[in-house]
């Protein structure tokens, strides 16, 4: 009987218009949203990269080529120069095809479109050639044959960055987004969740009229109910997560498939949530699912679906909003197995999503089955 009732709540649940609607494709919407509102703008504000330079050799100056020379003869050059004249250079940087012009006269001088990090970097690059020009015209007059060891030291002390990496994995703050996009897709499972509580309800529904007096005991009608969402809610959360990586293209690194087990175990509380709010007073099944959505929408705005800092915010103010809001444990498990080495935080939280799920089952368990009726 158990396995009969468990295909049976598959199939419908499978079949459920609201299922299809906000656990697949609106998932499958807002994500390319993300990615097309957020896919580049990491990468354009964060990742070092060659600066397009221009050069305006007012006066000449070999020591400060040799300097450039040696620079861009390095396996990561900190600029690219291009040696043009003033006019070709203000019309190079208001087209956007260099960050900024050096002027070399007398003294040098810098002129850039905006205050962005290649801007910052340039004006450094021009303090350090300052600083130390004194050395390097030192050894022309001094040791000439040392003057190209001498521009190389300088070159490399030039370099003001260097990548050093605190983790290995995906540090690109905007991915917190699509981490909450599972969280999302794993709170909405709690609509499937109130169907199993309604539909065993004999007062809410007529099925539950029939189940109620049916043979089968209600816990086995009960468990296969849960059992068949969690199964649906699994083929979701699967569904997405192969969305994000395989069409949007977003790097979960080396532990692919601990994402896809912490999406799972979200999705089995986010049903377990939804059976619980099912179980809550006689209102009907409209009435629980706007509840319910509703305070999902809560809980992932809370998590930083909506507005990513907002959860730091929370963690230094009020910590315990964070350890006990389903979707933002979901996503944390997810932002962990990234960012740490260690796999101490992130068992923590599938035994935090184990816990919350053990009790929102039990006390729907204990509302369901305490009913009785008086007549149906």
């Amino acid at each position: 009987m158990f396995f009969h009732n468990l295909k049976y709540e598959v199939m419908v649940s499978l079949r459920a218009r609201d299922l299809i609607i906000w656990l697949m494709l609106f998932p499958i919407v807002l994500g390319t949203f993300f990615k097309i509102a957020f896919g580049n703008i990491y990468e354009k504000e964060n990742l070092f990269k060659t600066i397009d330079t221009a050069v305006v050799m007012n006066v000449e100056n070999e020591t400060f080529r040799q300097v450039v020379k040696n620079i861009e003869a390095s396996e990561k050059p900190l600029l690219k120069a291009v040696y043009t004249d003033e006019k070709t250079a203000e019309q190079k940087l208001k087209d956007g095809e260099v960050k900024g012009i050096i002027y070399v006269s007398d003294d040098l001088s810098l002129s850039v479109a905006s205050n962005d990090m290649e801007s910052t970097i340039l004006k450094k690059f021009l303090e350090n050639y300052k600083a130390n020009e004194s050395v390097i015209l030192d050894t022309i007059a001094v040791n000439p044959e040392n003057i190209e060891k001498v521009t190389g030291a300088l070159s490399a002390d030039i370099k003001v960055t260097s990548n050093i990496p605190l983790t290995n994995g995906n540090t690109d703050f905007f991915i917190t987004y699509f981490y909450n996009l599972i969280a999302m897709v794993a709170m909405f499972g709690s609509v499937t969740g109130i169907h199993i509580a309604i539909e065993n309800q004999g007062n809410l529904s007529p099925l539950g009229a029939r189940r109620c007096c049916s043979p089968t005991p209600k816990f086995t009608t009960l468990f296969a109910g849960l059992v068949g969402s969690y199964l649906a809610q699994t083929v979701c959360i699967i569904l997405c997560i192969t969305f994000e990586v395989l069409v949007l293209g977003i790097d979960y690194g080396s532990r692919l498939p601990l994402v896809f087990i912490a999406g799972i175990l979200g999705g089995i509380t986010g049903v377990s949530f939804g059976f619980f709010v099912g179980s809550i007073s006689n209102l009907g099944t409209n009435a629980k699912i706007g509840i319910s959505m509703a305070v999902s929408m809560v809980m992932c705005f809370l998590s930083g679906l909506m507005l990513g800092d907002i959860k730091p915010i929370i963690e230094k103010n009020a910590p315990i909003v964070n350890d006990l809001n389903p979707a933002a444990i979901i996503s944390d498990s997810i932002y962990y197995l990234n960012v740490d080495d260690d796999l101490g935080r992130f068992y923590f939280k599938l035994f935090s999503m184990i816990i919350l799920s053990m009790i929102f089952v039990f006390l729907g368990f204990l509302l369901t089955r305490k009913k009785k009726y008086a007549s149906l």
